[in-house]
């Protein structure tokens, strides 16, 4: 069964995909024949050459200005050619944008190369049969930090005690609102016989007395008076929340400055160390262990750890016992739905209205298919329907809480309109009626879209999301949208979960808006911003939320995606990047806290349930995280991977190339589509992989 949608002039894309011509000996000797005089005499036609002038031909834009390129065509003589015309392109599109007309603006500091090319009337191939390439010039862009502004010093102490050891830190942002955490601070005492300060912002603190530290940038100062007293410490005591743990489990070391008379002593500085006595045969690969200046202390490897707590001349010591944390399992292959004649994108697993389970999942760079799978038995996915529209990739594919409506995404239009399509998916075996489509302003290509309570939030044109309600599905009406107002934002995926919608924005992060949950009147016809977290790779490319089940702590699992070899179209390929996890219990102080990497692999789509987290780690196969209890640190290394799968295929679209795109946990399996080979459904066993039961690997 198949459902269309499809107003393609010439039916362009229901044209086969690849096309042979035949030719026989004798035609292609007589073509030979012919092709040699039309190609000498061809030769002879070339068009003059042009020269694009291009002014100014360096600039100096401040960030977040505008400034314009103008450009005349000259031919070899140097007269001006009136009908050619100048394309504008910039190498660093995100970074510094130009328009046609050659409208320049600034987003990010840096020097940027923009190109100029001359075209021809008639297109870059008009009146000529060779294909030497129109004339280009290019001009560099500089795009200067702005002056710094504010120097704060951070939450600063507000005892100090003589003798002691303390550490400060400033902030410091520059006229565009940017924080500049990467500048250089000069850092200096106003009394040197009371408090020293060096480079890095450690005070030590050598006498009662009074004192001033400053900090300086960019020809702003910052400072800190401080007045320090006779120090009253007579010992330090230290302990741990607990005294026996498994590696990966964070621990909380407290430490109390105590007084003569016995009493505490309130803001004393204390710093912590390690010392370490690894398990017998393990060999560490950096630090075994860290342990934050808060007191949070978290292990990697087995093996005994003694934290060493200071403050001036006092130490105290308590040592902790870890585990290994012994997690890994294997995983098995149950059934596979395959599609091996274009790629997979994206999934999306429910139970049908009928007691059915079901899935869809969409395809990439192809003709606008989005397929429909019965997997009750999930040993034999079977296809039982089909839906094309008129796109090029039918990117994301979500389904309604009831079950009853599906919404897919389009990209390549060949009215370029793009926007989604509404499908009733209330009986999937009898048919896949297309109810509705909704493309108005959503002419750039929708990307992703999500469902949550009778309203679709869609991305236009990787700008913005907008907010679609689709209560009377033959009649989607938009009622809000969502869109960061700053120079060259841009959003690639939106997840809603009890009416808050986090977006990944790229450069810059995560965004949380309050779309009826969030407690701050929010509302899809009125989203009200939360909270935001940026990371300086830039990569932010999907992120998933998660109230974890054993803390209450609310973290944002954050995917990265790169291709540094260029995307994988048509051969296998290598992705970058890891999973960032993110503290956002409170949306005014979020805080990374952690990460889940795997060596020469990036990450695509995830997924986080009852305390375990799935990841399409594209070339590095799926990939299943416990995420148990508070999160610090390194993940992998802390021995948390319970399982992966690769998808190898040797007869997929690209053989024997795992690119796993997307998981979903459904019913005690784990469904995921690759990119070169289709529908997947494993399942965790309760056996260890192969190899040595609770090794770490």
């Amino acid at each position: 069964m198949m459902a269309t949608l499809s107003d393609i002039p010439g039916g362009f894309l229901n044209a086969p995909r690849f096309l042979t011509p035949v030719l026989t000996i004798a035609a292609f000797a007589s073509s030979l024949a012919v092709a040699q005089p039309m190609a000498q005499a061809v030769q002879t036609q070339a068009p003059p050459p042009l020269t694009v002038v291009v002014t100014p031909k360096a600039v100096t834009l401040e960030l977040g200005k505008e400034a314009t390129l103008t450009a005349v065509v000259q031919d070899a003589s140097g007269k001006v050619v009136n009908d050619a015309t100048v394309v504008f392109a910039s190498q660093s599109r995100r970074q510094l944008t130009i328009t046609a007309a050659g409208v320049m603006r600034a987003i990010e500091p840096g020097t940027y190369t923009i190109t100029a090319t001359a075209v021809p009337a008639g297109g870059a191939g008009a009146g000529r049969g060779n294909s030497s390439p129109p004339n280009r010039t290019t001009v560099m862009v500089t795009v200067p930090e702005p002056p710094i502004r504010d120097v704060v010093f951070v939450s600063p102490p507000t005892r100090f005690y003589a003798g002691t050891t303390l550490n400060v830190s400033v902030r410091v942002t520059d006229t565009a609102d940017r924080d500049r955490a990467t500048e250089a601070i000069a850092f200096a005492s106003s009394a040197p016989a009371i408090a020293t300060v060096n480079r890095h912002g450690q005070v030590r603190l050598l006498s009662a007395g009074s004192a001033s530290i400053t900090a300086t940038t960019g020809g702003v100062t910052a400072s800190l008076p401080i007045s320090v007293v006779a120090n009253p410490i007579s010992r330090l005591e230290v302990s741990a929340s607990t005294a026996t743990a498994r590696t990966g489990d964070v621990i909380h070391v407290s430490a109390a400055a105590i007084a003569a008379n016995g009493q505490p002593v309130t803001g004393a500085p204390v710093h912590y160390a390690l010392m370490t006595d690894p398990a017998p045969g393990i060999l560490g690969a950096g630090a075994m262990a860290q342990i934050k200046p808060d007191g949070r202390f978290v292990a990697e490897r087995s093996g005994l750890y003694t934290v060493v707590a200071t403050t001036g001349s006092h130490t105290a010591t308590t040592t902790i016992e870890i585990t290994s944390r012994d997690v890994a399992r294997n995983v098995e292959l149950v059934g596979h739905g395959a599609v091996q004649d274009r790629h997979t994108s994206d999934l999306w697993v429910w139970e049908g209205v009928d007691g059915r389970d079901y899935a869809v999942t969409g395809t990439w760079g192809a003709e606008g298919h989005a397929y429909f799978w019965d997997v009750t038995d999930k040993a034999a996915p079977e296809k039982i329907g089909e839906v094309k529209v008129d796109a090029r990739t039918v990117n994301d594919v979500k389904v309604s809480e009831d079950g009853r409506i599906a919404v897919i995404s389009r990209e390549g239009a060949s009215n370029r309109k793009n926007g989604f399509v509404v499908i009733d998916v209330s009986n999937p075996r009898a048919g896949l009626p297309i109810i509705s489509t909704f493309d108005d302003e959503l002419a750039g290509g929708v990307h992703n879209v999500f469902i949550e309570d009778n309203h679709v939030y869609a991305l236009s044109a990787g700008q913005r999301y907008d907010v679609i309600n689709i209560e009377d599905p033959k009649n989607p009406k938009r009622v809000g949208r969502f869109q960061l107002d700053e120079p060259g934002a841009s959003i690639h995926d939106v997840w809603v979960q009890e009416g808050i919608a986090y977006s990944s924005n790229w450069r810059n992060g995560i965004v949380a808006v309050d779309v009826g949950g969030g407690g701050k009147g929010g509302s899809p016809e009125n989203p009200v911003k939360l909270g935001s977290y940026a990371y300086p790779s830039g990569w932010n490319h999907a992120a998933y939320p998660y109230v974890s089940q054993s803390t209450g702590k609310r973290y944002i699992f954050a995917g990265d995606e790169s291709f540094p070899e260029g995307t994988p179209t048509n051969r296998a390929g290598r992705a970058a990047g890891w999973i960032h996890v993110i503290d956002m219990t409170d949306w005014d102080h979020p805080e990374e806290v952690g990460r889940y990497a795997v060596d020469d692999a990036g990450t695509h789509n995830l997924w986080v349930e009852d305390d375990k987290l799935y990841i399409g780690y594209y070339n590095g196969g799926l990939r299943i995280v416990d995420v148990s209890g508070e999160l610090l640190g390194d993940l992998g290394r802390q021995g948390r991977e319970i399982g992966k799968y690769y998808s190898y295929d040797p007869e997929g679209f690209i053989p024997n190339a795992p690119m796993v795109w997307g998981p979903q946990p459904f019913k005690g399996h784990v469904f995921f589509s690759d990119f070169n080979s289709g529908l997947y459904i494993v399942r965790v066993t309760d056996q260890p992989p192969p190899g040595r039961p609770g090794e770490i690997r």
